[in-house]
């Protein structure tokens, strides 16, 4: 039987959204998807973001041919997008603005939503689906709509279970977010890729 981590708790929107025994769910994530430094060869500088959504990785790459290696969740149908994008704008705690899409498969988070500054939305909070922090990619003036987030469903790390962005555990969102600044560049590999 494989080690595995231990994080409690979860959040009142979980419980509300219909997971089963949410409010006092452990949650429980495979160390290899804990935060680590790693030998990682990449054609990428120092500094950048690569994604490897296949096997549910996000690297920052270091000196020395190393990189600091978080586990992370990605979309239900495997990953929709790949590319190349920068951090165009990052967020304590982000307001969350669910798409059409999102409220047509959860209607039930309709009652959570109240008006914000940029529409009908909810306030970022550990309750809030988008975590703890946000990385908003774009690639030159458009935005590509993808986020690498926090979660409040930290069980959901090494799955390919959330509505398509990147998500991490809000801790390691945290420590990736205040040594990630604008600008930074991001490397979303397609799906059944490796290493680059």
């Amino acid at each position: 039987m494989s080690r595995r981590a231990v994080l409690m708790g979860c959040s009142a929107l979980g419980a509300a959204t219909g997971l089963a025994g949410c409010a006092g769910r452990s949650a429980y994530i495979d160390p290899m998807y804990l935060r680590q430094s790693v030998q990682y060869d990449s054609r990428q500088a120092p500094g950048a973001i690569v994604v490897d959504p296949s096997n549910h990785f996000l690297y920052h790459v270091q000196e020395g041919a190393r990189a600091v290696r978080y586990g992370v969740g990605v979309g239900g149908e495997g990953f929709g997008w790949s590319g190349i994008a920068t951090v165009h704008d990052r967020q304590e705690w982000p307001d969350w603005y669910p798409t059409k899409e999102i409220l047509a498969r959860k209607p039930e988070i309709r009652s959570s939503m109240v008006e914000l500054r940029g529409g009908l939305g909810m306030p970022g909070g550990p309750d809030h689906p988008l975590g703890a922090r946000a990385l908003y990619l774009w690639q030159g003036n458009k935005d590509t709509l993808y986020r690498i987030h926090g979660t409040n469903e930290p069980w959901t790390i090494g799955q390919s279970v959330s509505s398509g962005c990147i998500r991490m555990i809000n801790q390691e969102v945290i420590d990736l977010y205040e040594s990630t600044p604008i600008g930074t560049k991001v490397v979303v590999l397609p799906s059944g890729t490796g290493a680059s």
